[in-house]
């Protein structure tokens, strides 16, 4: 097991290029499982996840090969529909191929998901959007066992406790794309991810409308073929390096970074005195006037996005003054509180608030990683902090950033890799 090493107090400045995004690759992928032919996948990232889904396919029977950051999936007529737990239990995103298998084989047993510990979500809406379909579901053995051989239109509304649901939305809706009928989903998630999605399964043939909105209509039709597609670029990433420029008081280019996908994060970095500019390239962004504290609540797309919380906490425990960040999405998504209390971070809890007052400079500490998220907010944490940095259990990171360490060194941080005793 390795640990990332961070020599902090270095200013960042140069070009990033940002890869493209996990949380649109990875249904996509799964996606392809809906046409026995060929399909390329273009900026793939070259992730922890990726990996996974990819052995999860080849474990249906689904030959895929890869070339750099493509990949070549041929599906050729698979007959499995069973996607086992010691895959599906690393990552939450792969419960995604349930809806592909329903589509086209009518039936499907799927283990429960795992990935980050960062509080309870379960998987009702999938259920409930599929069962308004037709799909008839049980739940043995921490397998989802379902039946879609009488699945037809069906109208679903897939609000939960804490707004839609991206994974959800994919579910049904790749499942509604080869069911005879008229399906509506309303509340979908609109999300860019969302949006991206629908756009290669209308490559593929997919009769749909609606995208990128919170009502979708999808017309079933008999057969999908196979599509050539670009992934879009990931907009979390994008936000953490333009996070780590602020934090570093520094001057970056976030190459391929799109302002329309993270409008909610640069309307609060704007507003605390972040100069943001667009040029050809992406984003540039520059540290030309001290930070200003916030206050902030994460809201479903296009609000501010959970998955860039813990990060922009980062920004706030070294930004004079007092910032208020409200969760709406897990309210119990502050693991990261208690590491950074350890950098010398002041804050408190108060249900799903955290109350972030400033301090003069952090300290260089052993951490912990908890979540993907968490973890890259312990890297910026690291890269203003006076001294060494130590993150233990960096798996995390490598779920969703790739070369996170080259990328940063590439703008002058020191960063580098050990073994973890």
């Amino acid at each position: 097991m390795e640990k990332l090493v961070i020599e902090g107090g270095r200013r960042l400045e140069g070009t990033v290029t940002i890869s493209g995004a996990k949380n649109a690759c990875l249904p996509i992928i799964a996606a392809t499982l809906l046409s026995d032919d060929k399909s390329v996948i273009r900026n793939v990232p070259n992730l922890r996840d990726m990996s996974t889904m990819v052995k999860i396919l080849k474990n249906l029977g689904v030959t895929v090969q890869q070339d750099g950051d493509t990949l070549t999936i041929i599906p050729g007529g698979y007959k499995k529909h069973i996607a086992p737990y010691e895959l599906v239990s690393t990552m939450r995103a792969s419960i995604c191929v349930l809806g592909p298998l329903l589509g086209k084989h009518g039936k499907a047993e799927v283990s429960f998901p795992g990935g980050c510990v960062i509080g309870p979500r379960p998987i009702d809406l999938h259920i409930k959007g599929l069962e308004a379909i037709g799909a008839k579901i049980k739940v043995e053995r921490g397998y989802v066992i379902a039946d879609g051989r009488k699945m037809k239109g069906g109208h679903v509304y897939l609000g939960g406790h804490f707004g839609s649901s991206v994974l959800a939305t994919a579910n049904t809706m790749m499942a509604a794309v080869l069911t005879g009928g008229v399906t509506v989903i309303e509340n979908a998630a609109c999300e860019p991810e969302v949006a991206d999605l629908t756009m290669f399964l209308i490559k593929m043939g997919a009769n749909i409308k609606g995208g990128g909105t919170h009502r979708l209509i999808i017309e079933g039709v008999k057969k999908l073929h196979g599509a050539d597609h670009s992934v879009i670029p990931d907009r979390i990433e994008a936000g953490t390096y333009i996070l780590a420029a602020a934090i570093t008081k520094g001057d970056v280019t976030v190459k391929h970074a799109k302002l329309e996908h993270n409008l909610a994060l640069m309307d609060k970095l704007t507003e605390a005195g972040l100069e943001i500019k667009k040029v050809p390239s992406g984003l540039r962004v520059r540290y030309v006037r001290k930070i200003k504290p916030l206050d902030l609540t994460t809201l479903p797309y296009p609000g501010f996005p959970t998955d860039m919380q813990a990060q922009f906490m980062s920004l706030m425990t070294v930004t004079d003054g007092i910032s208020v960040i409200t969760e709406k999405i897990y309210p119990n998504r502050f693991t990261h509180t208690s590491e950074l209390a350890r950098m010398g971070a002041d804050i408190q809890i108060e249900g799903p608030t955290a109350i972030v007052k400033g301090v003069k400079s952090l300290s260089g500490a052993p951490v912990m990683a908890s979540d993907l998220r968490a973890s890259a907010a312990l890297v910026l944490a690291g890269l203003v902090a006076k001294g060494r940095t130590d993150i233990r259990r960096i798996y995390h990171l490598d779920r969703g950033y790739e070369c996170l360490d080259k990328k940063l060194n590439a703008l002058g941080a020191k960063v580098w890799r050990e073994k973890d005793k």
